[in-house]
């Protein structure tokens, strides 16, 4: 089963590893009383993430339950697990639940041999949820929580409730045992600090290995653009030239080192962003100072050609399809809106992947920063829904790996403390449900409300 550790010192790494022991030993998971009101699994999913009802208990073993418990604590992620009888009252059972809990999160349940999931919206999307619940229908018990938990901790996003971290220790459990757990625990401590380190390491190398990839593509930008200035022949002091001209053109000069210094200092891929929105800023101030030097009128603000950002601004949004996806609108250049209206294929921006040259939304998840620099302002998950690129940059992980601030890709966050403070538009079902009949394959997922419970 795997577990996710926090980087952290050796002395604070040893030590939570002990107080992990202490917990699972003195609380571990809830037990159930003989009430099972809405209410008492909700008080005990406050106190721990896995809750397994007296009715239900041949469904998983107290040992295994624990084990899932510790790994949801170890992840530091707010995942909330209900093993419940096949009788229980359904009837809008995850909405009430997560009401009583009042915590932000992602909320599991296996109800006899059925099983499904809900999740606030900030922590993980209602797709994945659907996806991960739709990946383990049919399986056992405890292969069916343990496969859902390796996948939904990876996935998901927001830390664990600080209610969490409290514990009673009045359970009886011999003060001889807690003292073994620690001893043993911190003999392990070494290696998994060693494991730490070798996991980070790995994680620098591939960041190292995306930004350099990556550098290739932004060094080619910086240079388009340093042509374009080179090709505009502008003087300050030209026949003609005003003070609004020529502060267009030092806005493009200004842009232009600033991206050519933005990117040598660039130590991981999210830093492409300033890069890029730099770059876009500078064709705009071209753009602009060709309007007035023609006698046009001033451009309006767009975003630059989805195809190739190089091509410069859009004039037009025009209808697009990729190969296998749906359709949508997307900011084009002249040049290729008349391709499109011909017919013809538009000029696409194509970067060097593993797999040979591949267009930017499928080469990868650095590309997502580079992107968000060109595209900022929310409209970049529209652009590139259906994408390679655009289902990596919808999950927390991407977030955590390559930064936010993408629009609808932005920050996730979860374990907060929200009581019945939350919106429930944000859980809108999926179809199928506890009430939704199809036996254990109810095709469950997606948000908490809507029907179905």
């Amino acid at each position: 089963m795997k577990a996710v550790l926090r980087t952290r010192s050796l002395p604070g790494l040893l030590l939570a590893l002990v107080l992990a022991a202490l917990t699972v030993l003195s609380v571990g998971p809830t037990p159930a009383s003989a009430d099972t009101s809405v209410s008492t699994v909700a008080q005990a999913l406050r106190k721990s993430p896995v809750y397994i009802d007296p009715a239900a208990s041949e469904q998983l073993s107290s040992a295994d339950a624990g084990n899932l418990a510790q790994q949801i604590k170890d992840a530091d992620k707010p995942l909330f697990i209900a093993v419940l009888p096949a009788g229980y009252p359904t009837e809008d059972l995850f909405t009430k639940l997560r009401t009583a809990t009042g915590i932000t999160g992602l909320y599991a349940i296996r109800l006899g041999d059925r099983f499904d999931a809900r999740a606030d919206a900030v922590v993980m999307p209602p797709t994945a949820v659907r996806n991960l619940v739709t990946s383990v229908q049919g399986e056992d018990a405890k292969a069916q929580l343990n496969d859902f938990t390796d996948s939904a901790v990876t996935n998901m996003g927001g830390s664990a409730p600080s209610t969490w971290n409290t514990s009673d220790t009045s359970g009886g459990v011999s003060t001889t045992a807690l003292i073994t757990a620690g001893v043993v625990l911190v003999a392990g401590g070494a290696g998994a600090y060693g494991l730490v380190r070798r996991n980070r390491r790995r994680h620098e190398r591939e960041q190292r290995a995306a930004l350099e990839r990556l550098r290739v593509v932004v060094d080619e930008d910086i240079t388009a653009f340093g042509e374009e200035l080179d090709r505009l022949d502008f003087h300050p002091a030209e026949p003609g030239a005003d003070d609004a001209m020529r502060a267009d053109y030092e806005r493009a000069l200004d842009s232009y080192d600033q991206a050519k210094t933005s990117m040598a200092e660039a130590a991981r891929p999210e830093d492409v962003r300033g890069v890029t929105q730099a770059l876009e800023d500078g064709r705009f101030s071209l753009t602009v100072l060709a309007a007035r030097r023609e006698g046009r009128p001033l451009p309006e603000r767009r975003p630059p050609c989805f195809f190739d950002p190089r091509h410069g601004p859009s004039v037009a949004d025009a209808p697009w399809t990729p190969p296998a996806g749906a359709p949508r609108e997307v900011p084009v250049c002249a040049a290729d809106r008349t391709r499109l209206a011909d017919g013809r294929d538009p000029v696409i921006r194509e970067v060097d992947t593993d797999y040979g040259r591949r267009p930017y939304w499928d080469a990868g998840p650095a590309y997502g920063p580079w992107a968000g620099g060109y595209f900022g302002g929310g409209i970049l998950p529209g652009l590139l829904v259906g994408t390679l690129l655009g289902s990596m940059m919808a999950t927390p992980a991407y977030a955590a790996d390559y930064g936010s601030g993408y629009g609808d890709f932005g920050a996730y966050e979860g374990g907060d403390l929200s009581g019945a403070d939350f919106d429930s538009g944000d859980f809108g079902s999926f179809g199928g449900g506890f009430d939704g009949g199809g036996g254990g394959d109810f095709g469950g997922g997606g948000g908490f409300d809507g029907g179905g419970f």
